[in-house]
């Protein structure tokens, strides 16, 4: 099992790179990270037929394709989704790269009432792309600078821990060939 993730956080200390990092500590899944930062911005002439990729698109795009799910993990910045999230996956738009594959959402704010413009704008991209978002491994993490510990950049609170423990599960379990 091969889980790609996407940090729609540059920042080095996020706390949605906490939560990023306490998920994947939560799986036996092998894990393999975008680089959303070495991605130019997203230009139609250079993604049109023929063309051929700028080498971080292609890199993202093997990456897509070589997953066996994809996690998302995003802040919610002016009640959307950062820039440098939409960025790449308006260069995943004319692939087929994830097409039916595996999907799930995360968002987290410090908000107390969580990252909901995001994590709805989310799951909508990622509808109109065919991708297989996965209902039970989406969730929105509200309130959660208190929830985890700055010093180890992790999430300590154990209820949201369970509910990353469970989401996680969920996502690998739609990624899980089934036998015929």
């Amino acid at each position: 099992m091969k889980i790609l993730t996407l940090n729609g956080s540059l920042r080095a200390r996020s706390s949605n790179g906490a939560v990023l990092r306490s998920a994947l500590a939560l799986t036996d899944a092998t894990t393999a990270a975008a680089d959303l930062a070495a991605l130019p911005h997203f230009h139609p002439d250079q993604d049109a037929e023929g063309a051929t990729p700028p080498a971080p698109v292609a890199a993202l795009r093997h990456a897509v394709a070589d997953a066996d799910a994809v996690l998302i993990v995003s802040p919610e910045y002016a009640h959307g989704v950062p820039g440098v999230l939409k960025n790449a996956l308006d260069w995943l738009v004319s692939s087929a790269d994830l097409l039916d594959k595996p999907t799930a959402v995360l968002t987290a704010s410090p908000s107390p009432t969580g990252a909901a413009y995001a994590h709805a704008q989310l799951r909508e991209t990622l509808r109109m792309m065919s991708a297989a978002v996965i209902p039970a491994a989406c969730r929105d993490l509200p309130a959660i600078a208190p929830k985890t510990d700055p010093a180890t950049g992790t999430v300590t609170d154990p209820a949201t821990l369970q509910d990353l423990r469970t989401a996680l599960a969920a996502l690998t379990a739609a990624a899980t060939p089934t036998p015929s």
